[in-house]
């Protein structure tokens, strides 16, 4: 019975009540079923949690975050579509945005597509030059100690501002993403593996050095691993880093992907579009960064 009358149950029952009572708004009635069936979809989702996840914690988040969104909705469904208090063209109905992001699914894949192309080449080589450039300034101290202040100083710097700067002088605007994905991952990724290896544990190092193990098995076969955790962390903040600057880059100068989409719409004042472009690219981050936590716990498997 407390499961039942939980707040999720009743921040659904409100969810759905809400979403199809009759509205003010013009088209109000004509959406409201998107509305309903959003609120069921999402309610049905958190119910399969339910069944998959032997983790009570876990369930417990789950049904806290939904009904926190449970609420989100009804308050947005009341000062839009039923009380209309709201400013029609800035604040579109749920129903309405959900209709929106049914039919754009197709330019939504197809932005996908365009915006990953640009963001996995800059962020693979950004992965590729940072780690090993990084590990082998942080194993030799004096080294470590003439760069370790430059990038204290280059590091914070925002590359959104090499933007203007790489769309003037590269040949066209992917080399130009390119570059500024690059260098927005490659900053995290190289100061979080140098700090990384400067700071490993000298257990480790003495350790090999009584074995007599050559330089190259040592960084490889030795710091790297044991490093694993400060390059995950760096990848990761780089990786948040590059979407962000992909889609800036995206609304300033490009012809396609997701930024481009947000921004063409919005030069149109088709707010329900830039909504459900937000909403979609909100999505994809996190669709992201859940599965770059599944391969962090894959390759830190012997931390848990």
């Amino acid at each position: 019975m407390k499961r039942l009358f939980s707040i999720t149950n009743i921040m659904f029952a409100m969810a759905l009540a809400v979403s199809l009572m009759p509205g003010k708004r013009a088209g109000a009635q004509e959406v409201q079923m998107y509305a309903a069936g959003s609120v069921i979809l999402i309610y049905a989702v958190l119910l399969i949690n339910r069944m998959l996840c032997k983790d009570e914690d876990k369930k417990q988040s789950m049904a806290d975050v939904v009904a926190i969104v449970f609420s989100f909705i009804v308050f947005w469904d009341v000062i839009t579509a039923k009380l209309d208090i709201m400013e029609n063209m800035l604040f579109p109905m749920p129903g309405q945005i959900v209709a929106t992001f049914i039919a754009e699914i197709p330019a939504f894949i197809e932005g996908l597509v365009s915006s990953m192309k640009l963001l996995s080449v800059g962020y693979v080589l950004a992965l590729a030059a940072a780690v090993p450039l990084a590990l082998v300034i942080g194993w030799r101290t004096r080294l470590f100690r003439a760069v370790n202040p430059l990038t204290k100083v280059l590091g914070p710097i925002p590359p959104i501002v090499y933007i203007p700067y790489a769309i003037a002088l590269l040949p066209n605007f992917t080399s130009a993403s390119i570059f500024i994905i690059f260098i927005g991952a490659f900053w995290p990724i190289f100061i979080n593996t140098l700090n990384g290896t400067f700071n490993v544990d000298r257990k480790y190092i003495d350790t090999a050095k009584v074995l007599n193990v050559n330089e190259k098995t040592m960084l490889f076969r030795i710091i790297l691993p044991a490093i694993m955790p400060s390059i995950i962390s760096g990848a990761t903040i780089g990786l948040v880093l590059s979407f962000i600057l992909l889609t800036a880059a995206e609304m300033i100068g490009a012809s396609s992907g997701l930024g481009w989409y947000v921004k063409y719409f919005s030069d149109f004042a088709d707010y329900p579009k830039v909504v459900t472009g937000i909403i979609f690219i909100g999505m994809v981050v996190t669709g992201i960064t859940y599965f770059f936590d599944k391969i962090e716990k894959r390759l830190l498997i012997w931390k848990s």
